[in-house]
């Protein structure tokens, strides 16, 4: 007679399925109502249309002039590729600005010593770099809507001294400036109007969220998300393409501010990107219009970057005309001359 014998490991088997069933369903429980810290949206967000975004722009717009005084941050980024940016100390500086790209900039050392005055007219631009040694000093001149190549120092005779000289603060501070271009700060400093019915150009309102460290704990690595909307200016080209002449960047927590407004050249290559503060009261007694009294402004083709603050937007005097002959600086020291427009049409020969 045979005896069936049943296998021992069955029910051993039903139990450990079971209990691994518990574990999964148990450890599904835990990671649902589990608690994550992430990055904390601000609000309230503020609701627009694009005539309403085009609105806040046109409202900066009715200043036609602005003079006082500054302070200023110079900060090249020629290398960036690798995260590191050379940092310049804060200088303090006079600025005149006049619509349409007018400019007069002095900046100073201790004991209100000129470091170097700039001008555009609007059509060309004159540097004047007076600190420093007499090799170092210059006056250099340009066209504003010319491109040209980075000026270096004029080299040494061996490598050895070159490393010296490009080592020194102060020839990197000289090259810094030489290299500034007074043009670019009317840019950024008045803005153009947006004329919402000009013929051939379009307007596309988006919705952007970007995260960003903590505004009120700046000194510790907490990041929270800034909602902005996005407005970009469009030129229509042949067939179905367009180009981006213009991307505004309004800021929507607690209302509407214009927050970064980038340009871009013919290629859609990015060419200025500029970054504006809270708005403060500009003029005596503070009657005068609301404008952003802190402006950065990045050119990534020339490598630096340049940070004004108005040292008292209330003492600002708004709405001058002044002398044409003003931002157009002249040679009175008898610096040695750099013509860039020469040196384009007449390369040095190898």
């Amino acid at each position: 007679m045979r005896t069936r014998t049943r296998p021992i490991f069955s029910k051993t088997k039903k139990v450990a399925t079971v209990a691994l069933a518990a574990l999964l369903f148990t450890s599904a429980c835990s990671l649902v109502h589990k608690q994550v810290t992430t990055e904390k949206l601000l609000t309230p967000l503020s609701e627009a249309n694009a005539s309403d975004l085009i609105s806040v722009v046109n409202k900066l717009v009715g200043v036609r002039s602005i003079r006082g005084r500054v302070d200023i941050q110079f900060e090249d980024t020629s290398f960036a590729t690798s995260g590191i940016a050379e940092k310049y100390r804060t200088a303090d500086g006079s600025i005149l600005i006049e619509r349409p790209g007018k400019v007069y900039l002095a900046i100073q050392g201790p004991l209100a010593i000129d470091i170097a005055q700039m001008t555009s007219d609007g059509e060309h631009f004159r540097i004047a770099v007076l600190k420093g040694d007499e090799k170092y000093r210059r006056f250099v001149k340009g066209t504003n809507n010319a491109v040209y190549p980075k000026l270096d120092m004029d080299g040494a005779p061996d490598a050895a001294a070159d490393k010296k000289v490009k080592s020194s603060s102060e020839a990197k501070t000289v090259n810094a400036l030489s290299n500034l271009r007074p043009q670019h700060l009317t840019e950024a400093l008045l803005i153009s109007p947006i004329d919402g019915k000009a013929s051939g150009v379009l307007y596309a309102q988006s919705e952007f969220f970007e995260s960003e460290k903590d505004p009120v704990k700046s000194d510790s690595n907490k990041r929270v998300v800034r909602g902005y909307y996005l407005l970009d200016e469009l030129q229509p080209g042949t067939g179905n393409a367009a180009r981006l002449l213009r991307r505004f960047w309004f800021d929507r927590v607690g209302g509407i501010r214009l927050a970064r407004l980038q340009s871009f050249d013919e290629k859609g290559v990015l060419i200025n990107d500029v970054t504006y503060g809270p708005l403060v009261k500009f003029g005596a007694q503070g009657e005068g219009p609301q404008m952003p009294a802190v402006i950065s402004l990045t050119r990534p083709q020339d490598h630096y970057k340049i940070s004004i603050t108005y040292q008292a937007p209330e003492s600002l005097v708004l709405d001058h005309e002044y002398p044409a002959d003003v931002f157009v600086l002249t040679n009175k020291w008898n610096l040695t001359e750099v013509d860039l427009d020469a040196k384009k049409t007449n390369p040095p020969q190898k």
